[in-house]
């Protein structure tokens, strides 16, 4: 009798992991096929093109050779932002807030009023209104990538995303992140349904820099600090 039970529980335990390895047998255990990398980047590219502004971040770990560690704002499709940045000034982190409007730049660091520079200068340290310049940021990053490769659907803080592989352009990405000396093998995140690119991590020599965007078109209004 012992020998009847230890028979049977093995063929239970055989047919729940044949069931378990077949989706339960219904049309729902057969993933979809994923999207090639090249409709993926492509389709990026268009999204990034469409987009009136987003809101961006950036963060390096280790001691990647960029002046700029950190920075985060909001930036309108005309070129107009705002938020801060933490730069390396001398082996020194300094953070500075930040409102680009137009051709003029008022800026601050952590004490004392708002100072002002010319666009120009700004975009020698960090430049966000490359971002959504078709002719700059990821537009081109997206549209000169080589060798994109999909390898997951997943999700990446509550969005459905894909996980793509890309060697991305030192050229376009040094407009965004002065810095960069170099072609980056790049992990990117899509969003599932609007190809939105969500993050994108780039490795470098001595640590990575790790970009993110996110609320798409959400209406956004730069405006002058006071005084």
């Amino acid at each position: 009798m012992p020998a009847r039970r230890i028979l049977i529980a093995a063929v239970i335990a055989a047919l729940s992991l044949i069931t378990a390895c077949s989706g339960g047998g219904g049309a729902g255990g057969t993933a979809a096929p994923l999207p090639s990398g090249a409709e993926l980047v492509k389709k990026s590219a268009e999204a990034a093109r469409a987009a009136k502004s987003v809101t961006f971040s950036m963060e390096t770990e280790g001691t990647p050779p960029v002046q700029v560690k950190k920075a985060s704002g909001r930036l309108t499709g005309t070129g107009d932002a705002d938020g801060t940045l933490q730069v390396d000034v001398l082996g020194t982190l300094q953070e500075i807030s930040f409102v680009l409007l137009g051709e003029t730049v008022h800026f601050k660091g952590a004490t004392g009023g708002f100072q002002k520079m010319s666009r120009s200068q700004l975009a020698a340290i960090y430049d966000p209104s490359a971002i959504l310049d078709p002719d700059r940021g990821v537009v081109q990053l997206l549209g000169t990538a080589q060798n994109p490769k999909t390898h997951a659907a997943e999700t990446l803080d509550g969005a459905d995303v894909y996980r793509v592989t890309a060697t991305l352009s030192q050229q376009v990405l040094a407009t965004m992140v002065p810095g960069i000396a170099q072609n980056v093998d790049a992990t990117l995140w899509m969003d599932r349904a609007t190809a939105r690119l969500i993050k994108a991590d780039l490795p470098l020599t001595g640590g990575k820099v790790i970009v993110g965007f996110g609320d798409y078109d959400v209406p956004v209004k730069i405006t002058a600090p006071a005084g």
